[in-house]
């Protein structure tokens, strides 16, 4: 195995479960913001800490959550930038003089370190420390060796970072200060220690080596943003002797077959020797050893002294470049991602700085401690992991001309990480399908594109025709999809005001001729719905109107009352003033109300559910519930009832006999609103935590879940056709779905206050919305 990729792997196994502890403990104390508290220059930060703290439920719009996640990380970048600001401040106020300077490892002054004139996103700096290598024992005692070494390290790394890391990328920026260690004073923690107080609010990285008899320690030291310590540590030991001594022993060996050739063709040997310099010396102390070694005596005891030259040196500084820019790559890329989000590079770059043979199980180590870190970013940044573990597997495709089976291997695991973190963002377990692919189907939507495309290109690098197979039938669905949405073009018809408190709930008449309002103004209104007429208003000893329902039949309309003492349900003639029953049991205020299809029942919900008799007014029976229950909804053939409560949990009951079917668990939020699809399949649930379920109903399995609203979502109402959702939401907006593909087409903003209730005609041509605003807003749908 190569050595510079023995020294990544070292590295990754010591420093990628640090950098996934530093990630967790960051996310749990929030960079310890509290320290903070007390500036108050810096307000806003606060507000932005608090922002990146809150925590969103799996959605079906990952693209626009992606885009979220993306800002609150640059959002947290934005205060890490502050509070290093701060400290920088503070730290540039200190004297640059008498102990500072004593202990000071660099020929460059912080103020010069931390002027940040330049920069746009925060770069990792990166400092060498070079190596004091004894020259003495090879007989070379000139210092321009050092130097020398020094130079060239310096240049190695500057040209591959220059070229993938550059300083003035707005990617993965970083800045080499070359030459800025004091190499023939410092070295060690003791230097790092002095470092880490100066510039504690600059994310770099030392590159350390340390001469240690025949041997370089090699150590890095590191820290980010806001950071409350530094990582230190003794990576690799570089056999730097014999590294030297095993490229003298080449040249001699090379030299060899000249001398040889030179001699077959006529030339004097002595002469021929006389050209040979120190390689004669080295050919000559080889085949000693060669003579020895046939001879059985132990060489290991022997101290032979070959002789090295510039060329020897220049193969050492080739090996220390090596390791430098994979140790350099590796970090950058770690800090890169954490910081601001950005996919690695390194793995791509493998292949050129090895660019001999190497062991392919050592790259499944380095995948590895790259899957750690995406691990450690689940919590706050899970819509990132199927696309950065997709483009890791792409990167270890490319390792190798000669697909090797263990590479394979390797690759095959970043692919499945990739996908099942997919599936489980949908809710959908890898397990339930032998194929993880095949169970893509049923949860890909249009957005998916882009990421369906890059596993088709893994598996045609891979040669993997099975499953390019399933992935152009999930690219196939995808086109179909593409091909069903239409955006509904919507617009407002009328802005119907006349109630003086919050408009609280509406219902549409089966004619699409009426619509019917109540709100906590303690009034019904009854309006003309496409001339937006007011009909009439009802006050007959009512208290506020928490809910209305009209019956299939159009003749009657319903209200729950969520005024104590006053709760209770009654039932109009909706074609006049005539109150046929005032229903009467609820000890606590009636939230919701809901007319069965077949307009013979009536369900009302407070602490408890009440069936009744809608025309005589009976009560049939009482389901039992725990908690506040908040909404009602029946099935079109009248088998199911199914309730939303404040235990977060919907029930689904059998309305005629009372018992209870099933209990739904998924919301991690009161249930707001609970409606079923026109064909009795679905359930659809609004929750006070911004999300949206669909619901199987018979199975009770979650399908989608749906998110976009930025408050709690407060009613919901599908078309007659099925094919579109509208969710209300106290965050102002209705959001219209498309529900095959869970693409969000549209969202309206008009509303000035919570959007409490909506309604979609039967015909399916107009929409009303109802707000907190005091208004009710009839919208045309074409």
């Amino acid at each position: 195995m190569q050595q510079g990729l023995m020294l990544l792997i070292q590295l990754v196994l010591e420093f990628a479960p640090v950098v996934a502890e530093l990630v967790q403990n960051r996310n749990k104390s929030s960079l310890g913001l509290s320290k903070y508290e007390p500036i108050e220059a810096i307000p806003e930060i606060l507000k932005v800490f608090n922002l990146s703290n809150k925590k969103s439920g799996y959605v079906e719009d990952f693209e626009k959550e992606r885009i979220f996640q993306q800002q609150l990380v640059a959002d947290n970048h934005q205060t890490r930038l502050k509070i290093a600001a701060q400290e920088r401040e503070t730290a540039l106020k200190l004297p640059e003089v008498n102990k500072i300077i004593d202990s000071w490892p660099l020929r460059l002054y912080p103020s010069q370190i931390l002027d940040h004139t330049n920069y746009g996103h925060t770069p990792l700096k990166i400092f060498i420390a070079p190596p004091q290598v004894d020259f003495d024992q090879f007989g070379d005692r000139r210092d321009e060796n050092i130097s020398q070494i020094e130079l060239m390290l310096a240049e190695g790394l500057r040209d591959f970072l220059n070229k993938h890391y550059s300083l003035h990328s707005q990617v993965r920026p970083t800045e080499l200060l070359a030459g800025a260690w004091d190499s023939k004073r410092f070295h060690s923690e003791s230097s790092i220690k002095v470092l880490f107080g100066m510039l504690k609010t600059e994310p770099s990285l030392i590159l350390e080596s340390e001469n240690d008899g025949d041997y370089l320690n090699f150590r890095i030291a590191y820290w980010g943003l806001e950071q409350d310590n530094y990582y230190y540590k003794t990576i690799a030991r570089l056999p730097y002797r014999e590294i030297l001594e095993e490229s003298a022993k080449r040249r001699a060996l090379e030299w060899k077959k000249i001398r040889d050739e030179l001699v077959a063709l006529g030339e004097k040997l002595e002469e021929v020797n006389q050209l040979g310099k120190d390689n004669l010396i080295n050919l000559e102390i080889l085949e000693k050893v060669e003579k020895w070694h046939e001879k059985g005596i132990d060489i290991s005891k022997l101290s032979l002294q070959y002789q090295v030259n510039r060329q020897d040196y220049e193969k050492l500084c080739q090996v220390l470049i090596t390791y430098h820019c994979l140790v350099a790559g590796w970090v950058a890329d770690i800090y890169h991602l954490v910081d601001r989000g950005v996919p690695p590079l390194l793995p791509e770059l493998l292949p050129s700085l090895l660019s001999d043979t190497f062991d392919l199980q050592s790259v499944g180590v380095i995948a590895s401690g790259y899957k750690q870190v995406y691990q450690a970013l689940e919590n706050e940044r899970c819509y990132w992991i199927p696309e950065l573990a997709l483009q890791l597997a792409q990167s270890l495709c490319h390792l190798s001309d000669a697909y090797d089976g263990k590479l394979r291997s390797w690759a095959k695991e970043q692919l499945n990480y990739s996908v099942s973190t997919w599936l489980q963002l949908r809710q959908v377990s890898p397990h339930d399908s032998p194929n993880l692919l095949q169970a893509m189907q049923s949860a890909v939507s249009v957005k998916d594109e882009e990421y369906v495309k890059k596993l088709r290109e893994y598996f045609v690098a891979v040669g993997d025709t099975q499953s390019i197979a399933d992935v152009d039938e999930i690219l196939n669905r995808i086109a179909n999809l593409k091909h069903q949405v239409t955006v509904q073009h919507i617009f407002l018809s009328h802005t119907l005001t006349g109630h003086s408190e919050k408009v609280t709930s509406v219902a549409i008449s089966p004619d699409s001729e009426t619509l019917v309002s109540g709100s906590a103004d303690k009034t019904i209104k009854v309006w003309n719905l496409k001339t937006g007429k007011l009909i009439r208003t009802l006050t007959e000893d009512l208290g506020k109107i928490s809910s209305v329902a009209i019956s299939p039949d159009g003749h009657y309309f319903a209200v729950g009352i969520c005024q104590h003492p006053r709760s209770n349900v009654k039932v109009w003639n909706l074609n006049s003033d005539k109150l046929l029953h005032t229903l009467l049991g609820h000890q606590k205020p009636v939230n919701c109300i809901a007319i069965s299809p077949d307009g013979q029942f009536l369900a009302s919900g407070s602490n408890k559910i009440k069936i009744w008799n809608l025309h005589k007014g009976d009560r049939i029976s009482t389901l039992w519930h725990s908690f506040t229950v908040n909404a009602a909804a029946i099935s079109p053939d009248g088998t199911i009832l199914a309730s939303g409560s404040s235990d977060n949990k919907i029930r689904l009951w059998n309305p005629h006999t009372g018992d209870p079917l099933r209990t739904l668990n998924g919301h991690s939020g009161e249930i707001k609103s609970v409606i079923i699809s026109p064909d009795g399949e679905i359930l659809f649930s609004a929750s006070a935590d911004k999300t949206i379920k669909i619901w199987h109903l018979t199975t009770g399995k979650v399908l989608h879940t749906l998110t976009g609203h930025l408050e709690e979502v407060r009613s919901l109402a599908v078309s007659p056709d099925g094919e579109i959702l509208f969710s209300g939401s106290t965050d102002k907006t209705i959001k219209i779905w498309h529900l095959q593909t869970g693409e969000l087409l549209q969202t309206i903003t008009e509303h000035s206050g919570t959007v409490n209730s909506i309604a979609i005609s039967h015909d399916g041509q107009f929409l009303a919305s109802a707000s907190s605003d005091k208004t009710i807003k009839i919208w045309q749908i074409n």
